[in-house]
């Protein structure tokens, strides 16, 4: 794992400016690693990552740093440099898979890459010319998922991203997280727990509004994190 890839000092996120959702939350994302991301429901998981991505209004930091120069999430450069699968997306109903890989990777100013192994890693090569509207909650998600990990950005955001898929798609996408620090970072938040066992260098558990507890290497297993969650039983 390399240098800094993206740092964020104190942040702070609302809905409502009186029920703060994130409250002095500071992270560091390095090069080249995968990073689970945990929490308890209404941590602010979906929250974080929708600011990552620029989406969220309600927000407010001290600094963001990509790769050691200032930034603001919705900076063109920083958009760029990122790509978030949402846990739930039905946006561009009206594109087939085909169009819809083609905008993204012109959109990103790219030259477009071969998403064959994808396609077929996902067994999606049924619905490659289905409108995106026309596709099932499973297959909705997994179109997303082919064009980030067709796209490779240098930071990839995934929001609970093995949800809807079937047991062979979900095996891949483990693989797929877990190799990505190959091309960038990778952040996904997740509440199935192998997902962040199988494939994360880093665990950031999410509670209060910020980042209470990191682990790493030897220490991220399933006892430490149900402990750190304070729930007994299976997340």
């Amino acid at each position: 794992m390399g240098d800094s890839l993206l740092q964020i000092k104190n942040l702070h996120a609302w809905y409502q400016p009186d029920r703060a959702v994130l409250t002095d939350l500071s992270i560091k994302l390095r090069e080249h690693e995968a990073v689970g991301l945990i929490g308890l429901n209404g941590a602010g998981k979906t929250t974080l990552l929708k600011t990552l991505s620029g989406i969220h209004e309600g927000v407010l930091a001290d600094g963001v740093w990509m790769q050691g120069s200032p930034v603001k999430f919705r900076d063109r450069d920083f958009k760029k440099c990122r790509y978030t699968v949402f846990a739930e997306d039905h946006s561009f109903p009206y594109f087939t898979f085909r169009e819809y890989l083609s905008y993204v990777f012109s959109a990103y100013g790219r030259k477009a890459q071969d998403a064959g192994p994808f396609i077929q890693g996902f067994h999606f090569e049924e619905y490659v010319d289905a409108l995106m509207k026309d596709l099932s909650t499973g297959n909705r998600k997994k179109a997303f998922l082919i064009t980030a990990f067709a796209l490779k950005p240098e930071l990839l955001l995934l929001d609970e991203p093995a949800d809807g898929l079937d047991f062979q798609s979900t095996e891949y996408l483990y693989r797929q997280i877990a190799g990505y620090k190959e091309y960038g970072t990778v952040l996904f938040s997740s509440h199935i727990l192998e997902s962040i066992t199988l494939t994360s260098d880093r665990v950031m558990v999410l509670e209060d509004g910020q980042i209470g507890k990191i682990f790493e290497d030897g220490s991220i297993n399933a006892e430490n994190i149900r402990e750190a969650l304070r729930y007994e039983n299976d997340i």
